[in-house]
């Protein structure tokens, strides 16, 4: 029902591309991430809950996105299109797409663990199954958000005692607002950078609560007690230098190996992750009861041969999408929005 081109998953039969990395006439997106949502398309297709932070992002192009609530059916050419939450970001959904009687979910990126900004994840039983997988490995299993967010306070306490004000990074759209979420306000005044500023709004907007935050000025970030929270190509620039004496944190999946911590130079690594570790990738495949599982963006060999050995039919498909990094805000684009391709996928026929 699906296949690869060179501008991304296209449906032949519906005439439309899922998350294409270069524009085209009609786009189906799964979230407002940077590597799913490209500029320059003629129309969008969101989740509702997802066109504020989708318009936002595309600028120009705004009004071009239209949204559809989830579990509503939508028919595009005979494709009976509906979307079900991905437990990603806000509006961040998994495709169903039905023809035939034959049913394919696109999940795009998607996490399981509970997380107060969005709507949880939902299985979507089909005979397809496209899934991501940035942390196919068995090492990768997460702590508990509240054993993390205990640290992340803890942490921020300790700094108040020291004189030091705390900067925490976050990739602005979806990581930060799930870090705002967790702090505890009574511990000093938490501010965020610009970029965090507008897509917080957005949130807010869409009914989601958040403490009380302001805009951080130099003047405000020598507060005592403050906590900045910030998108991670802010580390070590002019703008953070300005908050004087400082402890800095980065919280990202990548945090539970110590050598991505050590690449990014932080003071703290607290290991939280929007998307799915290794048992909750397990486990969604096995909820969609599929037959067939496509694995992309991320370490799909493992997964692959898992599921292979369990009996599965199980390919590696080649995106390029990028999940989660830990060397940037977002994953970069270039002009025509296509995202680089990641190492380690290889090609998969789709039909």
């Amino acid at each position: 029902m699906l296949r690869v081109t060179e501008s991304g998953l296209y449906c032949d039969a519906g005439d439309f591309f899922i998350d294409p990395w270069r524009p085209v006439a009609r786009a189906v997106v799964t979230h407002a991430h940077s590597d799913h949502l490209t500029w320059g398309c003629g129309s969008y297709l969101v989740s509702d809950r997802g066109v504020g932070v989708s318009r936002e992002r595309l600028g120009q192009y705004a009004d071009r996105v239209e949204g559809m609530p989830f579990g509503e059916v939508r028919t595009i050419n005979g494709v009976r299109i509906s979307m079900f939450p991905a437990g990603h970001i806000l509006g961040s959904a998994q495709v169903r797409l039905e023809l035939n009687g034959e049913v394919w979910v696109a999940s795009g990126d998607y996490k399981t663990d509970p997380d107060p900004t969005c709507d949880a994840w939902e299985p979507v039983r089909c005979h397809t199954f496209i899934t991501e997988s940035t942390f196919g490995l068995p090492i990768y299993r997460w702590p508990a958000p509240r054993d993390v967010f205990a640290g992340i306070n803890a942490w921020w306490h300790e700094n108040v005692a020291a004189g030091r004000t705390s900067l925490l990074f976050g990739y602005g759209l979806g990581k930060a607002q799930r870090l705002l979420a967790g702090l505890d306000p009574s511990i000093g005044p938490i501010l965020v950078h610009g970029a965090v500023d507008r897509m917080t709004a957005l949130y807010r907007e869409a009914g989601v609560d958040l403490p009380p935050t302001e805009y951080a000025t130099a003047q405000r970030g020598l507060s005592t007690g403050a906590m900045i929270v910030a998108p991670p190509s802010a580390d070590g620039s002019a703008w953070a230098r300005k908050f004087g004496p400082n402890s800095t944190a980065f919280a990202s999946g990548w945090m539970l190996v110590r050598g991505a911590r050590r690449r990014r130079s932080v003071d703290r690594g607290f290991t939280l992750s929007d998307h799915v570790d290794w048992p909750q990738l397990l486990g969604a495949i096995d909820a969609t009861g599929a037959e067939r599982v496509l694995v992309t963006h991320g370490f799909t060999g493992p997964v692959v041969r898992w599921l292979r050995d369990k009996g599965l039919q199980a390919d590696a498909l080649a995106t390029r999408y990028e999940g989660e990094r830990d060397d940037a805000s977002e994953p970069a684009s270039d002009a025509t929005g296509a995202s680089p391709d990641v190492a380690g996928d290889t090609s998969a026929g789709v039909q």
